[in-house]
């Protein structure tokens, strides 16, 4: 499906999965939007416009590499990290507004904890997370929509040269440091597109109701 089209256009009722993303980043007030794409970002820039800034990544060197392409214009503020496969109906406007410090990640509980970050969770506290467990931590998982605060460049840089680097190498930081907090929105509200089973299964909440694009 992906062999002549970045994975973010494909259609998900009928509209490309990154028109629901971009809708829920700019109705919760963020204007300044960076978008990482490959080979095909030229379609992704045709379909979205010249209101965002591109950056390609010419070839796959993991999720690292690619954040660091953006760092340049990206620094001493702020960011919602957003992989751009997931898409969510929760209004994030209010987090947005009252957002200051530390970081936020959006979880849900998950059938095949294998497959994502597991939050290890005390109560409401998180305590750590472990990235595609095979042991049982749980099954909380955290998905790829963060807000970090502009100390996410000095703690990135502390662990991006791993040659395993995951996000979750930058959000343990902020976990040890207490201030990492967690948004639990059910399954409803946050789904990985980033699969067959994903993208059916968001195609089927369209159809429901569950999922629109804000401002339509």
């Amino acid at each position: 499906m992906t062999a002549h089209t970045h994975k973010t256009l494909l259609p998900l009722c009928g509209r490309p999965v990154i028109d629901y993303a971009l809708a829920t980043i700019r109705s919760s007030g963020i204007e300044d939007i960076s978008i990482i794409g490959n080979r095909f970002i030229d379609k992704i820039r045709n379909h979205v416009g010249d209101d965002v800034t591109y950056f390609l990544e010419d070839e796959p060197r993991g999720v690292g590499q690619a954040i660091e392409l953006a760092r340049e214009g990206n620094e001493g503020c702020a960011l919602m990290i957003w992989f751009a496969d997931n898409i969510t109906n929760l209004d994030l406007k209010n987090e947005v507004d009252l957002f200051e410090e530390g970081c936020t990640l959006l979880t849900r509980k998950v059938e095949d904890p294998s497959a994502f970050g597991i939050a290890i969770m005390e109560g409401d506290t998180i305590l750590g997370v472990e990235e595609k467990p095979s042991e049982d931590f749980g099954n909380t998982a955290i998905g790829g929509i963060y807000l970090f605060d502009s100390t996410f460049w000095n703690r990135f840089d502390n662990v991006k040269d791993k040659p395993d680097f995951s996000i979750s190498d930058v959000t343990r930081q902020y976990i040890e440091d207490g201030v990492a907090r967690t948004i639990g929105v059910g399954e409803n509200t946050w789904i990985d597109c980033g699969t067959f089973d994903g993208l059916h299964r968001a195609a089927q909440m369209v159809d429901a109701g569950l999922f629109t694009i804000r401002g339509l």
